[in-house]
């Protein structure tokens, strides 16, 4: 499973962040992002619900 967040819909709430941290933190410009390529088969649950939480469906399961 691979995550990616778009910046032009990121309203930097932090949600993604604090469900999942292993997989999303804040880039150089404030905005949510993936840190990893591939999220960890222990990490999809919490992923999944990082991607259903967003309130600008800014984040896609790739």
């Amino acid at each position: 499973m691979k995550v990616k967040v778009d910046p032009d819909e990121c309203i930097e709430c932090g949600a993604c962040i604090a469900t999942c941290p292993a997989v999303f933190d804040w880039d150089d410009n404030g905005k949510a992002h993936a840190i990893v390529d591939e999220v960890p088969p222990e990490e999809e649950d919490a992923a999944h619900e990082a991607v259903e939480g967003c309130p600008t469906d800014a984040i896609s399961e790739e």
